[in-house]
C-alpha cells in the first residue's frame, strides 16, 4: 500500500482525511499531525510515500514545511491541501517541491484520484488554482520549447492544468499508456524525474 503522511491543523478535518484515506486497502495512513515540526519528525521515522498538508500550519509557514519535508525525503511525493489560493504562495510551494495543490473544497473521490495521479507521477490542481498556473503562462509565454513536439506541449499544457492522465488520453486523443510514453520524452528534454518537476521548469521557463 502506498504510505501516507497526514499533516493538518484542525482536528475535525484531520480525522476526516483518516477516515477518508485510510477506508482504502491501497492506501496506509502512517502518521498524522496538527504541526509542521511533528509533521518532519513524523516523516523521518515513518518515511512516507506521500505527506497531504495544509499549508495553514500553527508553527511554521507552510511553504517551509514542504521545502523541509522534500529536503528530508526526497523520494516523497507532497500534496498540498490547503484552503489557501494566494498566487504567490502557490508558485512558491510548487518551487519548494509539492506535487499538486488542491483546495479543500475538492470533491473525496477527486481527492483519492489526486493522491493516486501523484503517484503515477502526474500533478494534480484544484480547477481555480490550474486557472491561475494557465493565466500565468498567458501573461508569460515564452519561446523556449526544448524540442518538445507539438503534442508534447499540448499534453504538457493538460499537465500543468492539473489534468490527470484519464483526462489528458481524452484530450489529445491518446490511450493512457500513449500518455504515459509522451510524459517520459518530455520529462527526458527537460531533464527531469517526474510531473512536478516538469510543471515547476514549464512555469519557471515559460515553455508553455
Amino acid at each position: 500500500p502506498v504510505k501516507i503522511l497526514l499533516c493538518e491543523h484542525d482536528a475535525e478535518k484531520r480525522n476526516y482525511l483518516n477516515t477518508l484515506v485510510g477506508g482504502y486497502d491501497y492506501f496506509l495512513v502512517v502518521g498524522a499531525s496538527g504541526e509542521g515540526h511533528a509533521a518532519l519528525g513524523q516523516a523521518v521515522a515513518t518515511e512516507p510515500d506521500l505527506v497531504l498538508i495544509d499549508l495553514a500550519l500553527p508553527d511554521m509557514p507552510g511553504v517551509e514545511a514542504v521545502r523541509q519535508i522534500t529536503a528530508a525525503l526526497p523520494t516523497a511525493q507532497v500534496l498540498v491541501y490547503t484552503a489557501e489560493e494566494d498566487e504567490e504562495q502557490l508558485f512558491a510551494v510548487l518551487a519548494a517541491g509539492a506535487s499538486g495543490y488542491l483546495l479543500k473544497d475538492t470533491a473525496p473521490h477527486r481527492l483519492v484520484e489526486a493522491v493516486e495521479e501523484v503517484m503515477a507521477g502526474g500533478a494534480p490542481l484544484s480547477p481555480r488554482i490550474a486557472r491561475k498556473v494557465v493565466g500565468f503562462f498567458y501573461h508569460h509565454s515564452g519561446k523556449l520549447t526544448h524540442a518538445l513536439s507539438e503534442r508534447e506541449l499540448e499534453v504538457l499544457r493538460y499537465l500543468a492544468e492539473g489534468q490527470p492522465i484519464r483526462a489528458i488520453a481524452e484530450h489529445v486523443f491518446l490511450t493512457e499508456d500513449g500518455v504515459k510514453k509522451n510524459l517520459h520524452k518530455i520529462y527526458h528534454k527537460l531533464k527531469v524525474a517526474n510531473g512536478k518537476e516538469a510543471v515547476i521548469k514549464a512555469i519557471k521557463e515559460r515553455i508553455v
